[in-house]
């Protein structure tokens, strides 16, 4: 039987069927219209579309334009493919669309129309991945986050989201916040940002990770919803019949995967860091949930009770996880579970901290960050790169200088790795809710063209990443030039 729905774009009426409102064949349709529908307007609007982008981090020079469908064919490069350890030469990188076509040989000639893009021998690398991100929280202190009007919050994450994608970021994984609509604005090329692959509202119990009220908002009254939980950055579930709700509420709005709490943290104030969060029934709740719809259940914790619970449980992603012992570490690796793992090394870069208690759990986390590295790349362990800038402005500039850091624990290629093709396996997890279509990290035929040109050696160190502005020589985003200085 038909239900009316009604067209993103024209907000007509339309009988479709229910079960198809959101598929992303049907919502890759509507995209599509609304891009064509804006390169209609285009001449019209000019001008206001540069002044748009100019607010938001880019500037007229960085609209580089080319005609719809031109291939581009990127020459006299080196090439970094996200998989193999190695940088590769004698090939071009072919771009149609917002694919890469092709690797052609250097020394052969066509498509006779493309448009030859001459790299001058510099090394080119797939778009970067923060595989643990918070879109509409990192640019934002905790008390913004947690009392600003949640307008001003969305604004200044769109102005993030631009300065993410310069950074050379083209991908994050959103593991927390109200990031849909700000995905939708990025992905209709009315903002510029990353993709995003968003989790929704984190999910907590009472008391954990996730219950930013205070303590004179207890006890809870019967449909209460604390201010986080109204602007959609936390959902707090308990027993299984929550858990069920909380979860499907979030893959409705779009959930890409979800994303619950699992034991303490450091920037949270009740919780201690060793407890555990969500019984396993509990979290068997979500992971069913998330699975009927094909996509899976990520999970902040990080000691090894809290995350052989999650095992047990059915989470295939361990957020954090710097506590875990060597059994733990064997645990993951056995169950094939991704270890989304960051440099948390208590150094200059590390989230705000308001006191002793918040310090001393932070202080204890980056004694394990060392070893976890260590463990996690001897015992095998499926590892991915996330920065997990929480409410923290300043530190949002220091995304790719976290990357740089993991050559403290591996060669400079293998940290890249972590961050492009190693974080795109992680991100196909979603199946069926992944909001994109082709593979992504990769430089590869049949993969979405996300590329970075770099002034710089990736095999030989990665600091160049904490300068992006003088280091990444053209971004492409989508198959699209984001700006370039060739």
């Amino acid at each position: 039987m038909c239900q009316v729905c009604h067209d993103p774009v024209t907000g007509r009426a339309v009988g479709i069927d229910p079960c198809l409102c959101g598929a992303p064949a049907t919502q890759a349709a509507f995209a599509r219209i609304a891009a064509d529908l804006d390169r209609r307007r285009m001449m019209g609007g000019a001008a206001a579309v540069v002044g748009m982008f100019a607010g938001f981090g880019l500037g007229a020079d960085d609209a580089h334009a080319q005609p719809q469908g031109q291939p581009v064919r990127l020459r006299n490069l080196r090439f970094f493919d996200g998989q193999q350890l190695e940088m590769q030469a004698g090939r071009d990188i072919l771009v149609q669309g917002n694919r890469i076509a092709g690797l052609p040989r250097a020394d052969d000639d066509g498509p006779e129309d493309a448009r030859v893009i001459d790299c001058g021998g510099r090394a080119v690398i797939p778009g970067l991945i923060d595989a643990h991100w918070h879109t509409t929280l990192a640019g934002v202190t905790q008390r913004q986050a947690m009392a600003a009007d949640i307008g001003f919050v969305h604004l200044m994450a769109g102005r993030e989201a631009a300065a993410t994608l310069r950074r050379g970021f083209t991908t994050v994984r959103d593991t927390g916040g109200p990031a849909f609509g700000l995905k939708q604005a990025i992905d209709a090329g009315a903002l510029p940002g990353p993709r995003i692959f968003p989790s929704g509202a984190m999910i907590s119990q009472t008391s954990g990770h996730g219950d930013f009220r205070f303590l004179s908002d207890l006890p809870r009254r019967p449909d209460d919803l604390s201010y986080a939980e109204r602007a959609g950055v936390a959902a707090i579930a308990d027993g299984r019949a929550e858990v069920l709700r909380r979860t499907r509420e979030q893959l409705m709005k779009g959930a890409s995967q979800i994303k619950i709490m699992a034991g303490g943290g450091v920037t949270s104030v009740y919780d201690p860091l060793e407890s555990l969060q969500f019984t396993e029934d509990e979290m068997q709740a979500a992971v069913q949930a998330a699975s009927d719809w094909g996509t899976y259940v990520c999970a902040h914790v990080y000691t090894p009770a809290g995350i052989q619970r999650c095992l047990r449980a059915g989470v295939r992603s361990i957020e954090h996880g710097q506590l875990a012992d060597l059994d733990t570490v064997r645990m993951m690796r056995d169950e094939g579970a991704w270890w989304s793992i960051q440099p948390f090394l208590g150094d200059a870069d590390a989230n705000p901290r308001s006191n002793p208690a918040q310090q001393a759990k932070g202080d204890e986390v980056a004694r394990g960050t060392v070893q976890a590295f260590e463990m996690g790349q001897a015992e095998g362990v499926n590892m991915a790169f996330g920065t997990d800038v929480l409410m923290n402005p300043a530190g949002a500039a220091t995304q790719g200088r976290q990357l740089a850091k993991l050559t403290r624990f591996m060669a400079p290629l293998a940290a890249l790795r972590m961050a492009t093709g190693a974080a795109g396996d992680l991100l196909a997890m979603s199946g069926g809710r992944a909001p994109y279509d082709g593979p992504l990290g990769v430089i590869a035929p049949g993969a979405l063209a996300d590329l970075l040109v770099v002034d710089a050696d990736p095999e030989t160190g990665l600091d160049w990443l904490d300068t992006p502005h003088e280091s990444l020589a053209m971004i492409v985003k989508d198959g699209r030039i984001v700006t370039s200085r060739l």
